[in-house]
């Protein structure tokens, strides 16, 4: 890139985050439902964590991973919510170009590191069914924590690469947003209004593309042979408890990449005005939402420990 489109790149300083524009009676409505699902996703969340922590019966590998998850999910939904329920109560809507490109990072990591941990918890559900004997000699403890760190530390390299890309790119018109968040794709279509940049929108498409697929077939096709391993669990009470972990696993699988495939698969190709914003809406803020609630509803042991959490018998 040429030293002029490096100058260029400094002219905006901030950005404008459009959210959700309406009457300002609106926005004081939308403010206390997106208020009350960040209270809620943040309780149901550390509940889960609680519960793990506090009961003996989920110190095992499943569970272990399940808590880690609801911690990932508690910081996912801090990378974005915080400041998109302040902006429903802002006049200028302006988030400054540092604070941007520091949430894009958060944001995007989280979400990397999301999608490894559905693989390992998809591998730990196979190895637990479909290889029952050598499950216990090899999802050690001291195993699962090394999966956990390689989650968290390989989530937060892999997006390293587009957003120093995106730094370097050059924002010199509009920097209006339609958007709740700094997203990937409405800021290659700001940078692109000011010089072509193909070569960007190609590595941030094949790095989000390659994770979303790999992680995504690796994860279904783990669930599909745990699936015809528990056709063949001969016990009647097996099968069913086998099939309620996997289940509300899988809800959270195709609810979570559902959304995510449509918004990242190609980012800056342009979707349908306004649509992207609702995808991103579906899996960074309901997905953690209710997560809680489909892990702990099919599930005994955490329905048992959750009543000892929240003070019931």
């Amino acid at each position: 890139m040429t030293s002029e489109a490096r100058n260029i790149s400094h002219i905006v300083t901030e950005f404008i985050l459009l959210g959700f524009p309406c009457r300002w009676e609106i926005q004081i409505f939308l403010f206390s439902i997106f208020f009350v699902t960040y209270i809620l996703t943040l309780l149901g969340n550390m509940a889960i964590m609680c519960a793990v922590r506090w009961d003996p019966r989920l110190h095992t590998p499943m569970y272990i991973l399940l808590a880690n998850f609801s911690f990932l999910e508690i910081c996912y939904v801090n990378s974005d919510m915080p400041n998109m329920l302040a902006n429903f109560l802002s006049q200028t809507k302006s988030i400054s170009f540092a604070h941007c490109l520091l949430q894009l990072y958060f944001f995007f990591s989280l979400g990397t590191t999301k999608c490894l941990f559905l693989s390992i918890m998809a591998y730990d559900r196979f190895l637990a069914i479909c290889r029952p004997l050598h499950y216990p000699t090899i999802m050690t403890i001291k195993f699962c924590s090394s999966l956990v760190i390689f989650c968290w530390v390989y989530g937060f390299l892999w997006f390293l690469i587009p957003v120093i890309l995106i730094t370097q790119l050059p924002f010199c018109g509009p920097n209006v947003i339609d958007d709740f968040l700094c997203d990937l794709s409405p800021l290659l279509a700001l940078a692109s209004t000011c010089v072509p940049i193909p070569g960007t929108v190609l590595i941030c498409g094949t790095m989000s593309s390659l994770l979303i697929f790999a992680t995504f077939f690796y994860t279904i096709g783990s669930y599909t042979l745990v699936l015809r391993a528990v056709m063949q669990v001969p016990s009647v009470a097996g099968r069913k408890k086998a099939f309620s972990t996997c289940s509300s696993h899988l809800a959270v699988v195709f609810l979570f990449y559902g959304s995510v495939m449509m918004t990242y698969v190609s980012p800056g190709s342009g979707q349908a005005k306004g649509m992207q914003k609702f995808t991103t809406l579906f899996y960074s803020v309901l997905t953690p939402f209710f997560n809680p609630m489909i892990y702990s509803l099919r599930n005994k042991e955490m329905k048992d420990a959750l009543k000892k959490v929240l003070g019931g018998s």
